[in-house]
Formats: structure tokens, C-alpha cells, sequence
């Protein structure tokens, strides 16, 4: 057992990024992330790495092509406003078919917002963000160590399916402080025989792009794309069970509101209430099947979430609109209390809650 560290889950990620073989990082300062170029800006130098606060989030996002497309692991970071500066290099990212490890910490929107922690950018990062037909890998920690787990997971996925994978955590994720262990096992290496390494080390002339003017070939990307997507979602899911066996109401939450929603439900459980808990892991691709499952034991779903309703969407489709699903949340950078989950799971208990 590897001995743990107490680290802020914003330093814990960078450095998981570094022995995940990470060596390039572009950046922008802002809140609450802004943790992350610090500590990169310390520590690339020392191992032999490239770090760069570009002049722009848009800058940033490009320089992160480049790496890419040259086959290095490559990783970026902002928060929420950034994030939608970067939106277009992120498209592009996905039309060359480059793998890239991006990180939303989110905070309080729209527009400026505030930078308390916030699960905002839900729609963003599920259903693509920018222009055009593509996806993205969306992994939401809900601790310090997972913000390291899911760091060499997020760049294991990027490179195995050439997609990009964002880390979408709240601000709390960032900034909160938790013992972790950095310990890995091998970095996983993939073969990347498109990458722009010049005719040295193959054949001919490798062309990294995005563009066609060709109405009928770009049709074909965009086909063979989603039937790559077809594979990650029947492989990649990832979500946790809490106390579903005998559950009644299932929770579904991610992010730290899974964690105010466990503590809810330990006082649920106490009061006679039977609650459970499906936390999605993997945003998308979402656990579809594990929630239809559910959907066929359990009376109700309760979405808990930092936001005004984003993820009870795909909480509903995903159960065929079968039971009625309750929402609790709060936004604007409240984080909602133990008590305020308990009180909703009352109401619904009593019959007095109303459904989506």
C-alpha cells in the first residue's frame, strides 16, 4: 500500500497528469483552477517538460493541437468561461481525431458568474460544446483521489479511441484538500501511427486536418466517428452503487453532490426511508443501462444537482420516462446541505414532492 499524501485536488491532478507521461501543458489562469498552471509551471521544468501560459485560452487550446498531432500527450485547463473560449479548438480536436486531456473545474455561469463551484457546464460537456457532430469523454471525480484515478484514465481513453476526454469537476473538487496515493501501475503506450513525426519513422507524409470540401467524405468521417462512439459506450461506462439493493428512491448525483447526497442518505436510511444511489462516473458515455435497470425495483429518481436541472434529462430518457423523477438542487455556487436532500426525500416519501 503506497503511502498517501495530503494534497488539493487541483496539484493532485497536475502531478497524476505528470506520471501519466503528460509533458506538455497549456494554460490560462482563472478561478478555480488556476491551481493547476501553478503547480505545472513549477514542476515541467524540473522534468524535462514544456510549460506555457499562453496569451489566451483560445492560444492555449491550439498549442494543444500541435502536441497532439505530433503524437505527445498533452493536457489543458480552464474553467467554465475558458472552457467555452476553447470550444472551437475543442471541435477541431475532435475533426483531426486528436487525443487530448481537458479539464473544466467548473464554477457559477452564465457569463462571468461567480467562482464558487458550480455543475453548470453539464450541457456543455455532455452534448458537445461546439460546432459539428462529435463527443466527448466525460469523467466527473468525486474526490481528491479520483481527480487522480480518472487523470490516467482520462489520457488511457483519449489515446485508445483518439478522442478527447474532458475532467469535469466542480470548483469543490479543486479546491478541497484529501490524503490521496499517487501510486500507478505502467502507463499504458499506444501506437500512434498517424502522428506527424515526419518520413523518418514511416513512409510517405502524414497529414493531421480537419476540413473537407467533399460533402460525401465528410459524411463518412462523421459515420465512422459515431460508430467508434458505439464502442465507448458500450465499454467505457463507469458509475457507483450506493445502497441500491432495497432502495425504494434512487439518487442520481456526481460530483459533490453524490457526496452531500450519501450523507443524506445515511440519515434516510435511519429515519426508514429506503434510498440508494446510482452516481454516474462516466457522464458520457451516461449509464443508460445501469439506470433502466433501476428504473424497474425502484418507485422514483431523485436528480441532485448543482445546477437549474441539466443532467435530469438524460436521467429521464435513459428510464423511458417510466417512474417520476424529482429534482433537488441549487445553483450560483450554493452547495445544497444534507438536510436540504433529506428534506426532498420526505416530501417525496409523503407524496407532496412534484415530479419533473
Amino acid at each position: 500500500m503506497a503511502d498517501k499524501v495530503l494534497m488539493k485536488g487541483n496539484e493532485a491532478l497536475a502531478e497524476a497528469a505528470i506520471m501519466a507521461g503528460c509533458k506538455y501543458y497549456f494554460g490560462y489562469p482563472i478561478t478555480p483552477q488556476t491551481e493547476v498552471a501553478a503547480y505545472m509551471a513549477k514542476r515541467m521544468p524540473k522534468i524535462g517538460g514544456v510549460f506555457l501560459q499562453a496569451e489566451s485560452e483560445v492560444a492555449a487550446i491550439n498549442m494543444v493541437i500541435g502536441v497532439s498531432a505530433c503524437g505527445k500527450r498533452v493536457m489543458t485547463s480552464s474553467s467554465s468561461p475558458g472552457i467555452s473560449l476553447k470550444s472551437e479548438g475543442i471541435s477541431y480536436l475532435a475533426g483531426c481525431e486528436l487525443p487530448a486531456l481537458i479539464v473544466n473545474v467548473q464554477r457559477g455561469g452564465p457569463g462571468l458568474g461567480g467562482i464558487q463551484p458550480s455543475q453548470s457546464d453539464y450541457f456543455q460537456a455532455t452534448k458537445g460544446g461546439g460546432h459539428g457532430d462529435y463527443k466527448l469523454i466525460v469523467l466527473a471525480p468525486a474526490s481528491v483521489q479520483e481527480m487522480v484515478d480518472l487523470t490516467f484514465k482520462g489520457f488511457d481513453l483519449a489515446d485508445k479511441y483518439r478522442m478527447q476526454t474532458m475532467i469535469l469537476a466542480d470548483g469543490t473538487m479543486g479546491q478541497m484538500m484529501e490524503p490521496v496515493s499517487l501510486e500507478m501501475g505502467e502507463v499504458k503506450e499506444y501506437a500512434k501511427p498517424w502522428a506527424t513525426t515526419g518520413t523518418k519513422y514511416h513512409e510517405g507524409r502524414n497529414v493531421v486536418n480537419s476540413l473537407s470540401l467533399s460533402p460525401a467524405q465528410l459524411e463518412e468521417w462523421n459515420i465512422n466517428r459515431y460508430e467508434r462512439y458505439k464502442i465507448v459506450e458500450r465499454d467505457e461506462v463507469m458509475y457507483e452503487e450506493y445502497m441500491m439493493d432495497d432502495a425504494e428512491i434512487c439518487i442520481v448525483a456526481f460530483g459533490i453532490a453524490a457526496r452531500v447526497s450519501k450523507n443524506a442518505i445515511m440519515e434516510a436510511r435511519k429515519q426508514g426511508i429506503k434510498v440508494g444511489m446510482i452516481r454516474p462516473i462516466t457522464l458520457w458515455p451516461f449509464p443508460t443501462e445501469a439506470l433502466l435497470s433501476a428504473s424497474k425495483k425502484v418507485k422514483s429518481f431523485l436528480s441532485v444537482e448543482l445546477n437549474m436541472g441539466q443532467m435530469i434529462d438524460d436521467v429521464k430518457l435513459a428510464i423511458n420516462c417510466s417512474k417520476p423523477v424529482y429534482l433537488c438542487n441549487r445553483t450560483g455556487g450554493i452547495i445544497m446541505s444534507p438536510s436540504e436532500v433529506l428534506d426532498k426525500l420526505k416530501q417525496i416519501e409523503k407524496g407532496e414532492a412534484k415530479a419533473w
